[in-house]
Order: structure tokens, then sequence, then C-alpha cells
């Protein structure tokens, strides 16, 4: 799928984008690689806006949808209640409608799949979403979002869903017609410098901005696969295989070309990021806008001072804090790691519901079923295999994971080690969870 993509399997529509968002790195083009600086190894992971607009182009419908992030909103559509009983620390994000991507939210209003799939907040969540209906739509869409928990021990990380296929479709990965239109369509606007840019759109500034494919350009797609979707087994090693008994711990990071997207992209006649990456690279481009891009974050951290991004995302304020996501900024091996405090307040009542009864700030175009969602929309979800959350778990049970260093240097903070690979041999270290 790439950085975000549309595949095939046995008549299964299943697109997907990666990263998470952070406005001031959504509007860049992809710059990094290897080997990364403090502030690329940041902005590697991020959304980009010519991914969101890529696949807002789409106009067949999706069933499948996968994002890292979880789609901001979404959990109005499910049991907050027990959402944050689970992690409270999400209580003020979820009030002040900042938790998740606003990119993911802004996709799934458009492509309004079937299913969508996500992670990130380690925490299982299940939620049911009822779009309103267009004017050419004879019942309004609904989609049905799960997130699941950190594969760990005994916690909620894995889940069987039954999905409608075609059993007489074949049994290999194929590529989406629609979507190589796309690719094709907006290939002229692939950017690989760190400058912030907006995708065209019908303001009067651009003299095109719909992308979408037309059935004339899938019809020529299909013609030049010569019907044949499937997508080829040509998987190539690219790096040597780790070896235990030689751990390469000062390795330096390589930036190598692909050759299965080389091979796409020559294909479908479409630029390959990688090589265009090299090339500037080589030409001495790609170094001095390493060494810009930290001079410009220092001065806004939200983006090009000409242009403020369209996003507010800035949660510098915010003391929800997930004490088990993994900073990527801290990695490296079990080294002691900072973190701060989140056992649930004591002035908080038990019951949130009549929390929320006036901080929905929702798109204009998703329609809320019900107050705080719960019981009903979960037994919408059992009957389409995804279950509800099981037995309630507290915080005050469960010992405190790992979380990145406190950004304001708040005190009370304690020391501990991060999990390793011995969790899974040690059968009763996480019994408490």
């Amino acid at each position: 799928l790439g950085y975000a993509g549309v595949v095939r399997f046995r008549g299964v529509r299943i697109g997907g984008i990666s990263g998470i968002f952070k406005s001031h790195d959504y509007r860049k083009g992809h710059f990094e690689c290897p080997p990364y600086n403090q502030q690329t190894i940041r902005s590697a992971y991020h959304v980009r806006n010519i991914e969101v607009f890529k696949l807002k182009q789409l106009k067949r419908p999706i069933d499948i949808f996968m994002s890292h992030d979880w789609p901001r909103s979404i959990y109005h559509y499910g049991n907050k209640k027990q959402l944050l009983k689970m992690k409270s620390f999400f209580r003020q994000e979820v009030e002040s409608n900042t938790l998740g991507s606003p990119a993911a939210s802004e996709l799934l209003q458009h492509l309004k799949p079937t299913y969508w799939f996500s992670a990130h907040l380690h925490v299982k969540f299940a939620a049911f979403m009822q779009h309103e209906a267009n004017s050419k739509e004879e019942l309004p869409k609904a989609t049905k979002f799960l997130a699941l928990d950190k594969c760990l021990p005994h916690r909620d990380f894995l889940q069987i869903i039954d999905i409608e296929h075609d059993p007489s479709a074949g049994d290999s990965l194929e590529y989406d017609a629609e979507w190589i239109a796309v690719l094709k369509a907006t290939n002229s606007l692939i950017n690989v410098t760190q400058r912030s840019w907006n995708m065209p759109e019908n303001n009067g500034l651009h003299a095109k901005w719909d992308y979408s494919a037309t059935e004339e350009a899938i019809k020529e797609v299909l013609e030049e696969l010569n019907h044949n979707l499937k997508i080829p087994c040509n998987f190539t090693l690219t790096a040597a295989c780790y070896d235990p008994s030689k751990p390469l711990k000062q390795a330096v990071p390589v930036h190598t070309i692909n050759p299965q997207t080389t091979e796409f992209c020559a294909q479908f006649g479409l630029t390959d990021i990688n090589d265009r990456i090299q090339q500037a690279k080589e030409e001495g481009s790609v170094r001095g806008e390493y060494e810009e891009a930290e001079e410009e974050e220092e001065m806004d951290s939200t983006g090009s001072a000409e242009e403020p991004s369209e996003y507010n995302t800035d949660n510098s304020g915010l003391s929800s804090i997930n004490p088990d996501e993994i900073m990527l900024d801290d990695e490296g091996g079990d080294e002691d790691l900072s973190t701060c405090s989140v056992d649930p307040s004591p002035d908080h009542p038990p019951d949130f519901s009549a929390s929320f009864s006036d901080i929905r700030i929702m798109p204009d175009s998703m329609a809320v079923s019900s107050d705080d969602a719960m019981d009903s929309t979960n037994e919408e979800l059992e009957k389409s295999g995804v279950s509800k959350q099981g037995e309630e778990k507290s915080l005050n049970e469960r010992p405190l994971k790992r979380i990145g260093g406190s950004e304001n240097g708040n005190s009370g903070v304690k020391k501990i080690k991060r999990r390793n690979q011995a969790i899974y041999a040690a059968e009763d270290e996480d019994k408490t969870e």
C-alpha cells in the first residue's frame, strides 16, 4: 500500500494510509531518507496532504480502510464511558475533540468505507457511525470502526471478522484500476522537498483541482494490464537477514532503492519518490534542506510562516498522555525512561456522560445516532462480527507502561524500564494487567 494505496483481494476493496498526523509536517513533501537527523526522524512517519488528496479522488466504494491513527471524532460513535474508564488520560482531548487525526476524519467523511481499522492508542474500541445520505444514495452508508489493543499477553489485540467477498475471485492480491488511474493523474504533484504547499482546490487559484479518474482513464489502465490485475510476487531482499550471533548495534542506515517500487513505477509511468530523493541527495540539495528544516521548526512549529496549517493540532497544553505508547524519539534499548503520573483524578466523576452534552464538534456530513451511543451501537457491531469491549478494566488495576518524558518538565516523574521481548518468555509477568 505504500504511503497510501488501494488493493483488492477476492473482490474486497482495501485502502490504507500510513503515518500519524502533525500539522507542521502535513503539507511538506516526502523528503526524508536515511541517514536521518533529529528533525527528519520525527517527520518521516507523518501523514502528508498529497496522500489525503489522492485518496479523496476516489469515487468507487471502499470495503475496508486502515490507518495507524484514529479518525478524529470517532470516539463519539462508541462507548466513550468505557473508553475513558480504560484510558482516563484521554478525557481532556475527547472533551475538546482533539484526539485522533483530522486528516483521517476527512477521509472517513469522503470514503465512507464499510469497515475502518486503526491502531496507535493501544486500547480496544468499537464504534458504529451512520453517515448522512447524499442525493445519489438510496440508503445512507455506515462505517463500523474497530481499534485493538497492544499485542501483549492478556490484552485484546486480536479479533476475527467475517467479511463478504467474491468466492469465485482469485486468491492473489490485485491492483485497483481506479487507484492506478489516480496515481497517474496526480503524478505531477509529487514533491520531494520539505517546503510546505497546498494541494489544488477549487478556489480560483488553480486551473485544475479535480484529479479523479474518469471511466476512460480506468479503461486505459485495464488495457495496459491486459485486464490482468494480479500483483506480481516479485519480492527482493534489499538488506541482509538479521543474524543474532552478529548484532549490528552501530550500523549506519543506508538509503535503499526498492526494486519492487522501481518496477511498479516504471510499469505505470510514475515517479519513484525514493529514486527522486536519491537524485536530489546526490546533487547536494537535500542536505541543505535538512539543515534548514531544523531552523524552520524552531522558528515556527506550526509550519510555514506564510501559509499556516489548516489544522490546529497544538496539543502542548493537554495532559492526556498514553502510557502504553512507544515514542520513536526514545528508541534505544532498555535505558531508564521518564514517565508522568497519569492516575485518574479523584475529582473526575465516575459517570462522564454529562460531560459530553455540549462538546460535539461534528463535521456537517456526519450524523450522530445517539448521545453516548453505547449499547445500541455495540449491538450493531456484534451482528457484524465486531464484538463490544469485554470486561471492564480499571486503570488503577494496571501497572503503568512507559511514556515520553514530559515536555513541560513536570515534576513527580518516576523511572521505569521498557518491556522487551522477555515479556513473552515470562508467563506471569503481565498477570496484573
